[in-house]
C-alpha cells in the first residue's frame, strides 16, 4: 500500500520520521540485516549490480535515508567506502545506526535531514547511495537535484531496493497464500499463533510511507532532467522476492521464540539460493520492468 494520493509532502515526511522511529529498535531483526560477512558479501553485489561491474575504494561517501546502516555500515566494513555519513529523516533510525557502528568499531558521521534538502556543500561527495528510500521522497525531483548538488563533478550515484510499478502486485500473491498456509506451517512446527499477527510486521502508519513505485523510464527521466548521465537501471529479485514475502507473512503469524532454528536455517538457506538464481539466470535475460525491485546507478558529468 501507498500514501494517498492526496496525501502533502509534509503528511508524508510527517509519517516516514513518525514511523521509522517506531521501528528502529525491531528494524534489523524485521528485516534479517546482517552486519556481518554476509550482509557485506549482499551489498556489494548489490553495488556492483547498479555499478554494472565492481568500483570504488570511495573518499567520501554519503547514504541517504541510512536507516540503521546497512549499506554504508557494510561497505564501510568491506573497506570500499573511507569516509562515511550517514543522514536520515528519522532521528531513531540513526540512533540505531550509531549503536550498530558503535558495535562494530566502525566511525560513520550521522546527521539528521531531508534528502529533499540535504544540509551538505556543493560537491562534498564522490558517491551519494542509498537503499530502499527514494520511494519514500514525496520530490523526487528537488531530491534528484539535491543529489547532483552534493556530488562532486565525475562522482557517482547508487540506490538500491527500489519497488518497480509491479512490486506491490507480485508481493500480494505470495502474502495470500502464505495467510492460508500459515495455520498448517504453524502446526508443522509445534509454533502458536499471535493474537492480532506481529505488532512490528504492519504498523497502522506503514501503509502511509511509500510514495512511488517505479517505472523505469520515470526514474530514468527524472535522473536525466537533474543533468545526471551515463544513467543504468536493472531489475533485481524476481523468484526470491516472491519467497522472500511468503516466508516473512508466514514467520509474522507465529510467536518468534517458538519458531525452531532449523526452520530459520533453512529458509536463509533457500531464500538465498533463489537470490543466486536471480541473479545468474533471470535478471541478465529479463526486463528490469518485471522485477521486485529496481537497482540504478548514474555519474554527474566532469
Amino acid at each position: 500500500m501507498a500514501a494517498a494520493a492526496d496525501a502533502s509532502a509534509e503528511r508524508i515526511r510527517d509519517v516516514n520520521t513518525r514511523y521509522h522511529d517506531l521501528a528502529a529498535d525491531s528494524y534489523d531483526a524485521k528485516w534479517g540485516i546482517d552486519f556481518a560477512e554476509t550482509g557485506r558479501a549482499q551489498v556489494r553485489a548489490k553495488l556492483e549490480k547498479a555499478l554494472g561491474g565492481s568500483g570504488g575504494p570511495w573518499e567520501r561517501a554519503l547514504e541517504v535515508g541510512a536507516g540503521t546502516g546497512y549499506f554504508s555500515l557494510n561497505l564501510l566494513g568491506s573497506g570500499l567506502i573511507r569516509d562515511a555519513t550517514a543522514t536520515d529523516i528519522s532521528p531513531g533510525m540513526l540512533r540505531a545506526l550509531e549503536a550498530n557502528a558503535a558495535e562494530l568499531g566502525l566511525d560513520v558521521e550521522t546527521v539528521a535531514g531531508d534528502a529533499e534538502e540535504l544540509p551538505f556543500p556543493d560537491a562534498s561527495f564522490d558517491l551519494v547511495l542509498g537503499h530502499a528510500v527514494l520511494h519514500h521522497i514525496p520530490d523526487l525531483d528537488r531530491a534528484a537535484s539535491e543529489l547532483y548538488r552534493v556530488l562532486e563533478p565525475g562522482g557517482t550515484i547508487a540506490f538500491c531496493g527500489e519497488p518497480s510499478a509491479y512490486g506491490d502486485r507480485f508481493a500480494a500473491l505470495p502474502k495470500h497464500a502464505a495467510m492460508v498456509a500459515a495455520p498448517l506451517w504453524r502446526r508443522a512446527l509445534g509454533a502458536d499463533g499471535r493474537d492480532g499477527g506481529d505488532p512490528d510486521y504492519k504498523h497502522p502508519l506503514e501503509a502511509e510511507v511509500d510514495v512511488h513505485a517505479f517505472a523505469p523510464a520515470t526514474i530514468h527521466g527524472v535522473l536525466a532532467d537533474a543533468g545526471f548521465t551515463a544513467i543504468r537501471i536493472r531489475g533485481e529479485e524476481l523468484l526470491s522476492s516472491l519467497y522472500g514475502w511468503w516466508l516473512r507473512t508466514l514467520e509474522s503469524t507465529a510467536v518468534p521464540d517458538e519458531i525452531p532454528d532449523r526452520w530459520r536455517l533453512f529458509a536463509f538457506r533457500s531464500y538465498l539460493a533463489l537470490q543466486s538464481l536471480d541473479r545468474v539466470v533471470l535478471e541478465p535475460r529479463l526486463p528490469p520492468a518485471l522485477f521486485y525491485n529496481l537497482v540504478l546507478s548514474a555519474r554527474k558529468p566532469l
